[in-house]
């Protein structure tokens, strides 16, 4: 047995923290081997969320246009439909009502992104799908306007509506609601909060990372989790593409199996007809392959959400970090003001202080000029006291906020994970036996010879 590390300790804290709320699922989740095929988007919505109460979200479709960008040049580009009604507005044995449409490019949607982490840092904010595709077999095109990459991405940003719009804060966020109904004016309003000036630099995030003193052993258990559930599902990912590479290798090469026994038929009198049945068998067989590694990709997509949910977590931590950085420096600068006034007061001066060298060069200050600046720094220090309250306040905010979302994640997160491992793993069930069918019906055929 392995020694326990920080990283189970953590995992053990990320695990089993379960939620009362109630939950729907977005699609099919029935674990049956025939219904699997359409469990191809895994998401929690809360039935609370009053957005998700009177209105209905969905990505309907995207289409591709040509166009100028910002330096004048021609490029092509991908935009989504988004569609909303209102709940419940479908009377009974009636039609349902048109929805309002717009459309939006990816770029629009990394805007709100952008605007939902600055302006909750403290909330775990879903990701988008992929800009482009990762963890590609070699039959996969790596083109981001392939229209199986553009259609499974369109699956992960109506997924992305949906989690926001089913999080307890997210989906009251005004921006959002414009992002859904407003196409004209959408983005100059959410430029218009400034929450760009609100954005932390990476380096002042790199600072405060490499220099804070007491971080909290809560999140620093949480950022190794995450850095550590990142290399496991990016490893899952990279096996996944190594098997489908091989998979499609042996599907295809029963076509072989196919030629050589249309070719073998055609000799034979009495056994020519089986021979030729049994060909077709393995040419299905064969092809197959085409449409089981296309739903695989669905699957894949969903780990990789969690993937990318990963820098979300971190991003929480980060902040943090931040918070506590700052919070340690208001701390040591209040300190220095300290000293400073007891130095001026007492006249007591530190040999090797930049004080102390520069009364050595110039002499000592008189009376009066003391005076004034121990009244200065009396002022500065109260200033400081008030700003380290706020500080600490801002802190257990922001600790008390990121750990319910924390909880709320977590228990997503496993019910997610689960469920897509269950629904992958009855998909390879099915594809199996659908091989073993295939050798069967060719049994029969050599059977009828």
């Amino acid at each position: 047995m392995r020694p326990a590390s920080s990283a189970d300790s953590s995992q053990m804290m990320m695990a089993d923290s379960g939620s009362s709320e109630e939950v729907a699922v977005i699609c099919n989740t029935d674990i049956t081997s025939t219904e699997s095929e359409n469990n191809i988007i895994n998401t929690m919505v809360e039935r609370g969320t009053a957005l998700l109460r009177k209105m209905e979200i969905s990505v309907a479709e995207a289409d591709k246009r040509t166009g100028k960008n910002t330096v004048n040049m021609q490029e092509t580009y991908t935009v989504y439909l988004l569609e909303t009604r209102p709940a419940d507005s479908v009377p009974e044995g009636g039609t349902p009502a048109a929805p309002d449409t717009l459309w939006r490019r990816y770029s629009e949607f990394e805007l709100l992104r952008t605007y939902l982490l600055v302006t909750y840092p403290y909330i775990i904010i879903p990701p988008l799908p992929e800009k482009r595709a990762e963890f590609v077999w070699h039959k996969l095109s790596a083109d981001n306007l392939d229209p199986d990459f553009v259609e499974r991405r369109r699956v992960g940003l109506e997924n992305f509506l949906l989690r926001v719009a089913s999080h307890p804060v997210l989906s009251n966020d005004k921006i959002f609601f414009l992002f859904l109904t407003e196409e004209k004016g959408w983005r100059e309003a959410v430029l218009e909060t400034g929450f760009q000036d609100k954005a932390d630099s990476r380096l002042k995030s790199l600072s405060a990372m490499l220099r804070v003193k007491n971080p909290d052993k809560r999140f620093t258990a949480l950022k190794h989790y995450s850095d550590e559930l990142n290399t496991v599902i990016s490893q899952l990912l990279r096996v996944r593409a190594r098997v489908a590479d091989r998979l499609y290798g042996v599907y295809k090469v029963h076509g072989n199996y196919g030629r050589v026994f249309s070719e073998w038929s055609a000799i034979e009198k009495e056994m020519g007809d089986g021979l030729q049945s049994a060909g077709h068998h393995m040419d299905t067989y064969a092809a197959s392959i085409d449409d089981i590694l296309e739903e695989e990709e669905h699957y894949a997509d969903q780990l990789k959400e969690y993937l990318f949910y990963t820098d979300s977590v971190r991003s929480v931590c980060r902040k943090h970090e931040l918070i506590q950085y700052e919070l340690e420096m208001a701390a040591q600068d209040l300190v220095y003001k300290k000293q400073q006034k007891e130095e001026l007061a007492t006249g007591a001066v530190r040999i090797f202080s930049l004080k102390g060298m520069t009364s050595k060069l110039f002499g000592q200050e008189s009376q009066e000029q003391r005076e004034s600046k121990v009244a200065a720094l009396e002022q500065s220090i109260q200033e400081g006291e008030e700003a380290i309250k706020e500080k600490n306040t801002e802190s257990q905010e922001f600790v008390q906020k990121a750990w319910n979302d924390i909880e709320r994640f977590t228990a997503q997160k496993d019910k997610d994970l689960r469920e897509a491992l269950i629904s992958y793993a009855i998909m390879q069930i099915s594809m199996c036996k659908k091989g073993i069918q295939v050798w069967s019906n060719a049994k029969e055929c050599f059977n009828k010879m």
